[in-house]
This record gives C-alpha cells, sequence and structure tokens, in this order.
C-alpha cells in the first residue's frame, strides 16, 4: 500500500532541489542481510553499550527521527522511559532524552497521531511530504531499521547516508532490508568503525 502511494507521486518534485536536511538510515543487519527473522524476531542482535553509545554520536547532529509503524512501536515501548530505569547506562540515559527531545515521524496508513508527544503521522502524499521535510529540517533526519519504508526511500533515492551495522550473525531468512530495487544506487564508503562484539559499522553516502 505505502510502495503504490510513493511510486504515484511525480518525481519532478525533487528537481531543482538544493538544500535538503540529511535522511540518514541506522539500521542492523546480519551478514547475509536481513534486519529480523520471519516473525520481526531480533534475535541475534545483541545489545552493547559501546554500540548505542555511538549511535547517540550519530544523534548529536539530528533532531528528527522517521520510523515505519512496527520500529515504532517497537522504540516507543521501551525509550521514552529508559532513562529513569535504576540501572540505566549512560548511553540509554543519553538516547533517551534524545528520543524524548527529537521530533517523530511516523508512516503508516493505521496510526493516529492522538495522544502520541511530539510525534506526526503521514499517511498519504508520501513522497511529497519526505521531501518537505528535508526541506526544513536543520539537522540530520534518522531512520531507524523500517525495512519497508526505508526499501520505498532508497526506490526515490531519497536516503543521503547509510550507516550499516553488520552483525556477525546469519539467519539463513528473515526480513531482507534491500529488495525490489529497480535501480542502481552508487555509494562511497566515508568510514569504518569496529565494535568488540563483532559488529562492523559501515557508512555510505550517496554519490
Amino acid at each position: 500500500m505505502l510502495r503504490t502511494d510513493l511510486k504515484e507521486s511525480s518525481n519532478s518534485v525533487l528537481e531543482g532541489r538544493v538544500k535538503m536536511g540529511k535522511l540518514v538510515l541506522v539500521v542492523h543487519i546480519s551478514l547475509d542481510g536481513f534486519v529480523a527473522g520471519l516473525k520481526g524476531e531480533l534475535d541475534g542482535f545483541e545489545p552493547d553499550e559501546e554500540n548505542l553509545q555511538f549511535v547517540c554520536s550519530l544523534t548529536e547532529n539530528a533532531d528528527t527521527a522517521l520510523f515505519g509503524r512496527i520500529s515504532y512501536q517497537l522504540l516507543n515501548r521501551y525509550w521514552p522511559t529508559a532513562s529513569l530505569r535504576p540501572n540505566a547506562t549512560k548511553g540509554e540515559i543519553v538516547y533517551s532524552n534524545w528520543y524524548n527531545g527529537a521530533k517523530k515521524i511516523v508512516i503508516s496508513k493505521t496510526m493516529t497521531a492522538e495522544n502520541l508527544d511530539n510525534t506526526t503521522v503521514i499517511s498519504k502524499n508520501l513522497l511529497d511530504e519526505i521531501v518537505r521535510i528535508k526541506e526544513q529540517a536543520e539537522k540530520s533526519i534518522l531512520i531507524f531499521g523500517s525495512p519497508m519504508v526505508s526499501q520505498l526511500l532508497m526506490q526515490h533515492n531519497l536516503i543521503d547516508s547509510y550507516w550499516i551495522f553488520v552483525n556477525p550473525i546469519m539467519f539463513g531468512q528473515g526480513i531482507p532490508l534491500f529488495t525490489d530495487l529497480s535501480h542502481k544506487i552508487e555509494l562511497n564508503l566515508v568510514t569504518t568503525r569496529k565494535f568488540r562484539n563483532g559488529e562492523i559499522a559501515l557508512n555510505y553516502e550517496k554519490k
């Protein structure tokens, strides 16, 4: 459903756009390219304080978070109150505080923004709305996980930077990050980072 709406939007809205906020994808994948198991399970992606503090460094240049519905609901169950937990780590406190202060944008056909703090729901005119948000952004916009939404944005070349955290595990099957691309996307490798838990972060930017 979201795919149809994006394809129906005109690519002409991208023409003549010069200065925009960067849309940055932050995502964990298995070595064989899956963001989760077939049922959305995240077994095998071990939480790590070093990794979380590194993600916190990415949030320093961002003030907006973009999600699909499922990813939003998953993160929103935990992060609003994570800093208040007695055993909260430094990374959890920093990220929780950022999450609560960030503007949150959810792409969904079924959600509404009623009773949601600092949250906007986009259900139509998706391409136009994302371009408008990028135009108005003063800082970067981080998109966390959200494979279906990420694939749609890739189709229209709207993702500017990719932080892909490759985990030392192979799922064999699951929900893929990359699928159904109708064209090539050429990228430059900007930097890499290795973590003690075996993850490797790869940062690519589009040419």
